[in-house]
C-alpha cells in the first residue's frame, strides 16, 4: 500500500496563516466600520439632494409616492411597506440580512432628515442642475462605499445584490433594469417622473459598477475555506456576478 502524501501546508504553517489572517480581518474591520457609516449617511444626504434639485425623485422615491397616493397613507408608512415587502423578496433570493441592512433603516431616513435642515434651496435651473449631477453622483459613491464595507446590504439593495447572485450578470446591468422597472411601477401608481428620475434610473447602476471594485474591502479567506464557503460570505468579486462562485467541476454555483 503506497504511502499516503504528506499535506501540503505544515501545521505550523497553517496555525501562522490563520493568525496572519485574523489579524487582517482585525484591521480591515477598523477600516470597514467607518466606512459602512460614512457611506451610510452619504446616502441618505444624496438622496436629499435629488430630491431638493426638484427635478425628479429617485425610482424608489417615486414608488413610494405612487404607493402613499394609491393607498391613502403617509410617505413613511408606504416607505416601512415597501422595505417589508422588499425583506420578504430576499427570501427566494437567499439574500441574508446583516448589520448593513438594520443600520441601513436607521442611518439613511435619519441622514436625510438632517441634511434637509442645512441644504438651501436651490434657485433657478444652474442650481437645481447641480443638485442633480452632484446628488446623481453622490448617490452611487456612497451606495458603493457602505456596500463595500460587506456588513450587508440594505432592503432595496439586497434586490440588486441577490440578481446579482443568481443571474451572473453585471452590477450596471441588473441595478438599471431594477431602477426602470421600479420608477415605471411608480409612475402607474401616480408618482410623480421627472428628467432627475430618468437619469437615476439609466446612470445609477454603471455609476455603481464603477466605484464599487474601487472601494470594496478584500477579506483574507481562511486557509480551508472553499470557493463556495467565500461565495457564502459574500467575497465574490464585486461587478462579477455569480462568475466568481461556480463550482470548477460542475460548471454551477454551488
Amino acid at each position: 500500500m503506497a504511502p499516503s502524501a504528506p499535506p501540503l501546508t505544515a501545521p505550523g504553517q497553517a496555525s501562522s496563516r490563520t493568525r496572519s489572517g485574523a489579524r487582517i480581518r482585525t484591521r480591515r474591520t477598523t477600516r470597514r466600520v467607518p466606512q459602512l457609516l460614512v457611506g451610510l449617511a452619504g446616502y441618505g444626504a444624496s438622496v436629499m439632494l435629488l430630491v431638493q434639485s426638484g427635478l425628479g425623485a429617485a425610482s424608489w422615491n417615486v414608488l413610494t409616492e405612487g404607493t402613499a397616493r394609491t393607498l391613502g397613507v403617509s410617505f413613511g408608512w408606504a416607505t416601512n411597506l415597501i422595505s417589508l415587502l422588499v425583506l420578504l423578496a430576499w427570501i427566494p433570493l437567499r439574500e441574508r440580512p446583516g448589520p448593513g441592512t438594520l443600520l441601513n433603516i436607521a442611518v439613511v431616513g435619519f441622514a436625510a432628515d438632517a441634511t434637509a435642515t442645512v441644504l438651501p434651496v436651490p434657485h433657478g435651473l444652474p442650481a437645481q442642475a447641480g443638485y442633480l449631477a452632484l446628488g446623481l453622483v453622490a448617490l452611487a459613491f456612497f451606495d458603493a462605499l457602505y456596500l463595500g464595507a460587506r456588513f450587508g446590504p440594505g432592503p432595496r439593495d439586497g434586490i440588486m445584490t441577490g440578481l446579482v447572485r443568481l443571474t451572473g450578470r453585471p452590477v450596471a446591468a441588473v441595478r438599471t433594469v431594477i431602477e426602470v422597472a421600479v420608477a415605471a411601477a411608480g409612475w402607474l401608481l401616480g408618482g410623480t417622473v421627472g428628467v432627475g428620475t430618468v437619469l437615476v434610473a439609466l446612470l445609477l447602476g454603471p455609476l455603481i459598477g464603477f466605484f464599487l471594485p474601487r472601494v470594496t474591502v478584500s477579506l483574507p479567506t481562511e486557509p480551508t475555506l472553499t470557493g463556495s464557503a467565500r461565495c457564502a460570505d459574500g467575497a465574490g468579486t464585486p461587478g462579477r456576478g455569480e462568475s466568481a462562485c461556480r463550482s470548477p467541476r460542475r460548471g454551477r454555483p454551488r
